[in-house]
């Protein structure tokens, strides 16, 4: 049965914010000062579109502002300007996607592809108009390789591990919703 009790809402809401404050952790340890030739995948990204595909009302609009604008100043990236990007990313993901349409997950990862590529090209245009200083764009295509080819990974371990999968329509309707 899925987590649909408020109880069970705040628990998952509580364990995204945990998840993601150990990846900023993790990302501020210095395991290696060497500048990186690579891009890893920005995995609060790729949770929080995970998550707002599957289950949005495990990741509010304002939850995701302040994980990412958290992570904005502790990463050092523009403050506010990933944190706007994801948002609109993740609220047009859950407006797009609705919970009682079934759809394959073929279809749900190239609705994240175009948008992951959208934002990611939105970043560096705006940061370009600003006038600050961007690694090559190169690192920003590896990232976007890197977060694609994660978002299947983070699908199975949220809907295995974690529990977070897409409602049936007769949950939703259970639920209150509509068809």
């Amino acid at each position: 049965m899925a987590k649909t009790s408020p109880l069970g809402i705040w628990l998952m809401r509580l364990m995204f914010l945990a998840m993601a404050m150990t990846i900023i952790f993790v990302q501020l340890l210095p395991l290696n000062t060497a500048p990186s030739r690579w891009a890893p995948p920005n995995l609060i990204l790729v949770f929080a579109l995970a998550w707002s595909v599957r289950r949005p009302d495990f990741v509010p609009a304002t939850l995701i502002v302040f994980v990412v604008l958290i992570a904005d100043f502790l990463l050092q990236r523009a403050p506010g300007l990933w944190t706007l990007l994801t948002l609109l990313a993740c609220e047009f993901l859950k407006s797009r996607v609705a919970p009682h349409r079934e759809i394959t997950f073929m279809t749900e990862w190239s609705a994240v592809a175009v948008v992951v590529i959208g934002i990611t090209l939105l970043n560096r245009l705006i940061l370009g108009i600003v006038a600050v200083e961007q690694a090559h764009i190169t690192l920003d295509i590896v990232q976007i390789i890197m977060n694609l080819l994660a978002y299947p990974v983070v699908a199975v371990f949220s809907q295995t591990v974690l529990g977070v999968r897409r409602l049936s329509v007769a949950e939703i309707e259970a639920m209150g919703g509509h068809k």
